[in-house]
């Protein structure tokens, strides 16, 4: 395992620029905030505080730093090492019901506190963390939170696609987030072929049709009647580039968005 950060004792790999979270990992802020959208509730994560982002989750997060610093403290556990875990622990039934927030904020206790105070080497004073110990820290937290929150073992320990969902409920809520087709297909449960289908039937319309007038319709939305800037607006619509949304925002509507911006500032 390759470590990145020794500073945030970064125990895996970064947390995903990506706008869902890949694998499940474990959060300790030391310094600074976040805070994280997953298209139905907003996040507030603050110093000193615990959390769990779930896997298959949507997740668009903002840092905030203090004084300049931002610190935290990341233990990824990915699939191929909760699988390994589970054959060595075999005892840990997937039992219970799954989660349905993207984070989970844990309660702190002595074992956690222990734990984080354990990392203190590694975090406080700059030393290295090799890969065989990294794995051996890993699953002492994972033992932590299995005993500790065992609402939680099911969420863990499961490797299957999300099951079947509401398609049109789940679209309306996560259209700002920039998915390609075949993950959307994936969070709702379905091949691509038959969220295809499905989505003809519900919508009347392709996927990336749909996607692309209902981030526009929601990008006039906030510039007409909120003010917002374009730069401010294309990225949590779920474009990928300021250019690219201004050409496609003037035709559909006719107008640029820099122009729409201006014309509501003379408005005023």
């Amino acid at each position: 395992m390759k470590i990145t950060d020794i500073s945030s004792c970064v125990l895996g790999p970064e947390i995903s620029q990506q706008e869902y979270i890949p694998e499940h990992y474990f959060l300790y802020l030391l310094k600074g905030s976040m805070k994280a959208y997953d298209g139905n509730k907003t996040y507030d994560i603050l110093p000193g505080e615990y959390c769990l982002g779930l896997k298959n989750h949507m997740a668009r997060y903002t840092k905030y730093k203090d004084n300049g610093e931002f610190e935290k403290i990341i233990i990824t556990f990915d699939e191929p090492f909760l699988r390994s875990f589970l054959r060595s622990h075999p005892q840990h039934r997937r039992t219970g019901p799954r989660q349905q927030d993207s984070y989970i904020f844990l309660k702190e206790n002595r074992l956690i506190k222990s734990f984080i105070q354990s990392l203190e080497p590694y975090y406080m004073g700059g030393q290295q963390i090799d890969a065989d110990f990294a794995d051996i820290k890993r699953e002492e937290l994972l033992v932590i939170l299995i005993k500790t929150h065992p609402e939680l073992l099911a969420e863990l320990l499961s490797f299957g696609m999300p099951g079947k969902i509401d398609l049109q409920q789940y679209m309306n809520l996560n259209f700002r987030f920039n998915l390609g087709v075949d993950r959307f297909a994936f969070f709702t449960g379905r091949s691509l072929s038959a969220f295809k289908r499905d989505f003809q039937k519900t919508f009347g319309t392709t996927p990336a049709q749909w996607l692309k007038g209902k981030r526009l319709t929601e990008a006039y939305f906030q510039l007409e009647k909120h003010g917002r800037r374009p730069a401010e607006v294309y990225l949590e619509v779920g474009f990928e580039n300021l250019s690219h949304f201004s050409k496609s925002f003037k035709a559909e509507f006719g107008i640029s968005p820099h122009e729409l911006t201006r014309k509501q500032i003379k408005t005023l």
